[in-house]
């Protein structure tokens, strides 16, 4: 082989075969350390074919599945009245196939075998084909269809029977209906478990539904109909020819293309964003490869300078560790690969909750390869930046070894190599994020993130050295020197482990904050029960069972029901046909909830113009009150004119004041406020807020409110409130999962680290005890100085996480940041001790085996 070298010459075309087989030959003494920093990017290789593979699956079962998520080819929804020109169009559209009216509503119901009440989302179905593609799962199967076909039967969510210990057979209570359970319903077709956690559905046959007495004026009824076309009939086509109708007469609708193009987009959100974590996870890995193999290149030093006297040139040498590089990246992402897709076969029980589909499991080979192709390609790019250096090792370092073995002639490919990392980066995140400035947003993110734990690693190294503890004893001071001393690892693991805790951190601070939001319910003299659809008749009457139950009046606010006719001028026909205008159709669609009232409340505070509480002039416009943002999003201000159809009297407006609103506090908020003086004659219902003591008292005045006002619902804010709670916690389960990838990731790269400077360490050890050190002497500088580490890569993280959480809270939920520490010393804790661990781990060795041996065993 020797003789092969000598007659090399840099001049002549580059030998592959033999650059290939040199890096074979030099990798068999070092396969280990190898293998050990590439298993790096192992886990973040592994996130991402995850991801992608479930991505993929979770694509082709909605594909497949997309009939089922509506039940029907047309849904046509809307939330008023049906006028008789749209009624005769709706009928016409059945015409040659089959339809399906349901009239959805939200109301108590009373269970009569617990004596329970809960608000729950009534659906009454007509009979018909309903679901014309999938089924309405139930136990027994049967009551899908007889709860429609034999009388005063009901079908029942699950999940209420089980906590209202009520099983089918027994009754419930709808309004002034008694229903028979017929059976547990257990999924509607487009419906995950999240959904039906947050809106529990009791389907009824429809032809009782007046007898109920819940449908009142001001109630909030929705009208859904569902069509099984000809098969010569193409949905979208006729969909799309409806359009305008639909949108004029303030109709939404539904294809099976349209939902099963949203429900692809939402998840493929979801799963953009995992991914991204996936990526964190793996560009951390990265930083552990390029610091492995800078201590790697350190030690080969000698080698290379043998090699460059015998002939090799600089660009042979890089190409030789180049490619020992590219070999153990390759093994690494196909490691990653394979445990990707091992990993994806708990993915669809992890969504479950989230899921409108069946997922199956199956082998995602685009998702493999793309997985293996970025691994290579990352692994690479990280690891140029200590490769470029072999060009220019000196031959004379094989002579003098204090000859400094670098040359220093800037190198532009270092910079060149910065750049297309920096741009791998961003390309990957418009392939995930399909924005340019989110991408760059996120690239900025990691540049950030970055650069501000290395900043701190660095300013703590400065901060040890310049006021170094001299008078400290001799094991605290030999610890702290090590953070600074010669291969140290002090950046790298602040970094790498950092992150990782700053992915958790982030994650515990922002769920306690979004929950310390909503949990107003819980605070004193707040109200945590809210009564609505009270109807004008009713409202002393209901004010004085609230009294006589004990329980405060906090406030009685009246409720009108109307909707937008013009605005600055424009009618609905102007803004469709001028999208210029930038004005939201919506905003004459929908169905407006205002109040009216002489003042501001506690929740209000005053943004611009003046705030009229009576009306003086009556053949004035009326002055009006918007919510700031919602005035942003419709772009009026104040002076702009507005024109409102109560109940088919139009009443003109004019912003005369704007107001910023804390919707999050249980206030009796609204986006439109009258003054008085105008809507007291309209129709109207109202919502009475009181406050409970306990869950008994809160039941048991919803008991007797029911029993008493069928058609008056309760909205226990107790129950609302866990019901966050647990979707929060199912959610902070799936992005903790795969934060845990990066914190893993990390502590492999700890772990890398550890042993490939482990033979720096041995050295250390042997000469302290060699000049008399004790065992426990070398223990605990050992420990105190991976402790030391621990606590500064964990400590980084959490304060990068307390920055990233307020910004977070700041800018994109707009939310006081008034964090909560308390998970954060479990996530310190425990992230320093297994650093702890692992370096003490590592050194159990050479402290029970003779100096001698260690030394001739490292040789």
């Amino acid at each position: 082989m020797s003789d092969t070298i000598i007659h090399l010459d840099k001049k002549r075309p580059l030998n592959l075969r033999w650059l290939l087989l040199m890096a074979w030959r030099d990798s068999r003494r070092n396969r280990g350390k190898l293998a050990l920093f590439i298993s790096s990017i192992v886990l973040g290789i592994a996130a991402l074919v995850a991801i992608n593979s479930f991505s993929n699956n979770l694509r082709t079962d909605i594909d497949k599945q997309a009939k089922s998520l509506i039940g029907a080819d047309l849904v046509v929804a809307t939330s008023k009245e049906i006028e008789p020109p749209m009624q005769k169009l709706l009928d016409s559209l059945a015409f040659g196939g089959d339809r399906s009216d349901e009239v959805r509503f939200v109301s108590m119901v009373y269970f009569q075998a617990s004596q329970g009440t809960r608000l729950v989302q009534v659906r009454a179905l007509e009979k018909g084909g309903f679901p014309y593609y999938g089924a309405i799962e139930s136990v027994p199967e049967s009551a899908s269809r007889a709860f429609r076909e034999e009388g005063r039967k009901a079908l029942v969510d699950h999940t209420l029977l089980l906590q209202y210990n009520t099983k089918p057979g027994d009754s419930i209570k709808v309004g002034n209906v008694t229903f028979e359970i017929a059976g547990a319903l257990h999924k509607i077709p487009g419906q995950s478990a999240m959904t039906a956690t947050i809106a529990p559905a009791v389907y009824i046959p429809r032809r009782y539904l007046d007898e109920t007495g819940l449908l009142q004026r001001g109630s909030r009824i929705s009208y859904y109909h569902y069509y099984k076309l000809p098969d010569t009939t193409d949905p979208d086509k006729l969909a799309k020819k409806l359009e305008p109708r639909f949108e004029e007469a303030g109709f939404g609708f539904d294809t099976v293309n349209s939902r099963k193009e949203g429900t692809g987009k939402a998840y493929e959100d979801l799963a953009s964003f995992l991914a991204l974590v996936g990526f964190v996870a793996l560009l951390l890995g990265c930083v552990g490869v390029a610091s492995a193999v800078h201590v790697y290149i350190r030690e080969k030093l000698a080698t290379i300078g043998v090699l460059r006297c015998l002939g090799v040139s600089g660009k042979q040498a890089f190409l030789i560790y180049l490619f020992q590089v590219m070999a153990m990246g390759l093994i690494g992402s196909i490691v990653g690969a394979i445990l990707g897709s091992l990993i994806q076969l708990y993915l669809p029980e992890l969504f479950k909750a989230f899921l409108p589909v069946e997922v199956t499991v199956s082998v995602s080979w685009l998702a493999i390869l793309e997985g293996i192709a970025i691994g290579l390609v990352v692994a690479v790019l990280f690891a140029l930046l200590p490769l470029l250096s072999i060009r220019n090792v000196s031959p004379l370092i094989t002579l003098r070894a204090g000859v400094e073995h670098l040359t220093n002639q800037k190198d532009k490919v270092r910079w060149l190599v910065y750049f297309v990392i920096l741009a791998f980066i961003f390309v990957f995140a418009y392939f995930q994020l399909n924005s340019w400035l989110r991408a760059l947003s996120f690239t900025g993110g990691v540049i950030v993130a970055f650069l501000v734990l290395a900043l701190l690693a660095r300013a703590m190294m400065w901060f040890v050295k310049k006021f170094f503890p001299v008078n400290w004893g001799y094991v605290w001071r030999q610890s702290l020197a090590n953070l600074y001393r010669p291969n140290n690892q002090t950046l790298l693991l602040t970094v790498s482990i950092g992150l990782g805790t700053a992915l958790i951190s982030t994650l515990f601070l922002m769920q306690r904050l979004l929950l310390s939001e909503v949990a107003i319910a819980g605070s004193e003299n707040q109200p945590n029960l809210v009564l609505f659809d009270i109807q004008s008749a009713q409202k002393e009457e209901v004010a004085q069972v609230t009294r006589e139950a004990g329980l405060p009046v906090l406030q009685y606010v009246p409720v009108v029901t109307m909707r937008l006719e013009e605005m600055k001028g424009l009618t609905a026909a102007d803004v469709r046909k001028d999208t210029t205008l930038g004005i939201p159709d919506w905003a004459y669609t929908r169905e407006y909830r205002v109040t009216y009232r002489d003042s501001l409340i506690g929740s209000e505070k005053e943004v611009d113009g003046k705030w009229q509480g009576t009306v003086t002039d009556p053949d004035a416009p009326v002055p009006i009150s918007l919510e700031d943002r919602y005035a942003e999003r419709l772009k009026v201000g104040v002076g702009d004119t507005m024109i409102f159809n109560v109940q088919g009297a139009l009443v003109p407006t004019v912003v005369s004041h704007l107001r910023e609103v804390e919707w999050n506090r249980v206030q009796s908020n609204f986006l439109v406020v009258f003054p008085k003086g105008v809507l007291e004659e309209a129709p109207q219902f109202h919502v009475l807020m009181t406050r409970t003591d306990s869950t008994a008292q809160s039941a048991a005045f919803q008991r007797s409110l029911v029993q008493r006002f069928p058609n008056v619902s309760a909205i226990d804010l107790d129950l609302i409130l866990q019901t966050l709670d647990d979707i929060l916690g199912k959610i902070s389960f799936v992005i903790r999962f795969m934060a845990l990838f990066s914190i893993s990731t990390g502590l492999l790269v700890l772990i890398g680290s550890v042993n490939i400077s482990k033979f720096q360490r041995v050295q250390e050890s042997v000469l302290l005890r060699t000049l008399g050190a004790s065992r426990k002497q070398i223990l605990s500088i050992n420990a105190f100085e991976y402790l030391l580490l621990g606590a500064l890569a964990a400590g980084t993280g959490v304060i990068l996480s307390v920055g990233a959480s307020w910004a977070l809270a700041v800018f994109s939920f707009e939310v006081d940041f008034v964090p909560d520490f308390a998970p954060l010393l479990p996530v310190f804790l425990g992230i320093t001790s297994l650093t702890v661990a692992i370096g003490m781990l590592n050194s159990r060795g050479i402290l029970n085996r003779p100096p001698l041996e260690v030394l001739r065993g490292e040789a």
